[in-house]
């Protein structure tokens, strides 16, 4: 059994990235095509034609010489005082991640934030169909959430089998994330996006992406706080530490300070 990568990444995806995947593009490389292409419907959508590898690297938030070393993996090197071509990017892209077909996901959980997932328009225009939502609620089961009727937990072996699911969305609680893992496994699930705040496990061969939103802010506040030591005052609603143990007024934690 192996636990599942969080975006921050794991030993594991470190010798991914210095093996490389069997079809020679580092998970580095990867894990950015999607902001590529994010940046590139953008484009698209804006009529933008082509464009040059140092547009498309700010647009995407990278460097121009990574961008162009990730492409190069997809065998896109663009034209010298040309650029890439927009629309064959897009393609280039969609195809290396397997976008060129659709998808079919499976929701398990239809509380508040797997509704906000169903009603996602994203999913179908980048190439995911939402086969199904499943709940173990008796008074959800039956309502309809995005032109889907919540079926019940029961069904979801069958729903898998049914809809050839390969891609299974966690949006429970803590308690029962692990059981509801387990069973798409079992059934034949092989990727998972985890909602649920813990880290799942799941036999080799299962890939799993977590999406913790607290963790994210944490490392926002983080940066947060860094970048108010260097302006005058106290951030806002900072508290001042304990001195000896204790907690301190702003007068004894200067003097322990000083």
């Amino acid at each position: 059994m192996h636990h599942n990568a969080t975006p921050s990444g794991s030993n594991g995806q470190v010798a991914a990235q210095a093996e490389g995947r069997p079809d020679g593009i580092p998970e580095a490389t990867v894990a950015r095509l999607p902001i590529y292409l994010r940046a590139l419907y953008g484009l698209a959508e804006r009529g933008v034609s082509t464009v040059a590898s140092e547009a498309l690297a700010a647009a995407a938030g990278v460097n121009s010489a990574k961008l162009r070393k990730d492409l190069s993996h997809l065998g896109s090197y663009g034209i010298r005082g040309v650029g890439y071509d927009v629309d064959y990017l897009v393609y280039q892209v969609s195809r290396t991640l397997g976008l060129t077909q659709d998808w079919p996901v499976v929701i398990v959980g239809a509380g508040n934030l797997g509704r906000a997932l169903a009603n996602y328009g994203g999913f179908v225009s980048r190439g995911f169909t939402i086969a199904a939502m499943l709940d173990s609620d008796p008074t959800i089961v039956g309502s309809r959430i995005a032109r889907l009727t919540v079926r019940p937990v029961d069904e979801l072996e069958g729903v898998v089998l049914r809809h050839k699911v390969s891609i299974g969305v966690i949006a429970t609680p803590a308690g029962s994330a692990q059981a509801v893992c387990d069973r798409l496994v079992t059934a034949g699930v092989t990727s998972i996006l985890n909602f649920a705040p813990l880290v799942l496990s799941v036999p080799e061969g299962v890939d799993v992406r977590k999406v913790d939103l607290s963790i994210e802010l944490q490392i926002l506040a983080f940066h947060a706080q860094r970048r108010s030591v260097a302006r005058p005052g106290r951030a806002r609603g900072a508290r001042p530490q304990a001195v000896n143990g204790r907690p301190g007024s702003a007068d004894q934690e200067l003097a322990a300070q000083g």
